[in-house]
């Protein structure tokens, strides 16, 4: 495995790589890897000849008021699990390397952008869709992995690479739960004991839906209550959002007759969280 932290080497790498006639799979992070993340690996290594994962804490992302400064960061750590898993290549660039001194180009999805996390985080899309932009610029891959969890980051990401021409493969892969059901995420080692047990409401808000669903229930705003209800069990836990959304556009639906995404996203604590479920026809 080889750690590329500069634009150049890994650029040259990738084009060795699509030279020699290799399909080239990214799985985008910024790091503190969880299992979440290394399903996403497996996946590109089932799919592709060489992978590359990057690891890059992305400033543009986070708000004034986040946990830039505190968030995980374990690089020894990540870069041995990526090395069990297999990965050919890790990107691992500095936040200059990536935002040379005086850069004023961002990329925006208007419409989207400003919808469920997006508009609970003003610019958090927007430094999304930037540096996502940039590394497919710089690796170049055939296909690219992302999590189902962050579920309006893949439908931003998507229309992103539609409208762009960009000509990569976008592969959205399965949430992957703890045995008791929370979803895996680099915030969850913000949480103490209590604290994760709190987070679990988050699921069952979700479940509440997907029960209701199953027994026939197709009144949105009904599902919506069952859900915010089962949050509301636990007075720790603070809702940010509970919405039932078209997956494509992330607006809100009423009709139940198509797929349709449940969101949830809460504080337990000062730890924001979000997790997902898909309903509709089988």
């Amino acid at each position: 495995m080889r750690v590329c932290h500069s634009i150049d080497e890994i650029r040259a790498a990738s084009r060795t790589a699509r030279r020699d006639g290799k399909s080239l799979g990214l799985v985008p992070t910024m790091g503190a890897l969880h299992g979440g993340h290394l399903s996403l690996v497996r996946t590109a290594k089932a799919q592709c000849d060489l992978v590359v994962a990057s690891i890059f804490v992305n400033p543009l992302q986070f708000g004034p008021n986040e946990d830039l400064a505190k968030y995980p960061r374990d690089f020894d750590c990540d870069r041995e699990q990526l090395k069990q898993e297999g990965v050919d290549f890790i990107f691992a660039p500095s936040v200059e390397e990536m935002y040379p001194a005086g850069a004023v180009t961002y990329v925006t999805v208007e419409g989207l952008s400003d919808k469920l996390c997006g508009r609970s985080r003003p610019g958090h899309f927007r430094g999304v869709t930037t540096v996502v932009s940039k590394l497919f610029n710089i690796v170049e891959p055939d296909r690219a992995y992302f999590g189902q969890k962050d579920a309006a980051q893949s439908t931003t990401i998507r229309r992103m690479v539609r409208d762009l021409n960009i000509p990569v493969q976008i592969e959205v892969c399965p949430i992957v739960r703890e045995p008791d059901g929370l979803a895996m995420s680099s915030r969850n080692a913000y949480l103490d004991p209590q604290k994760r047990k709190s987070a679990l409401v988050l699921y069952r808000s979700l479940t509440a839906v997907q029960e209701r669903f199953d027994h026939g229930q197709r009144t949105v705003h009904v599902l919506i209550e069952a859900g915010k209800q089962t949050l509301r069990q636990d007075p720790s836990v603070r809702l940010d959002y509970f919405e039932i959304v078209d997956p494509e556009t992330l607006d809100p639906v009423e009709d139940l007759s198509r797929v349709a995404l449940v969101a949830v996203a809460a504080f337990v604590g000062n730890v924001r969280l979000i997790d997902n479920i898909v309903i509709g026809p089988a």
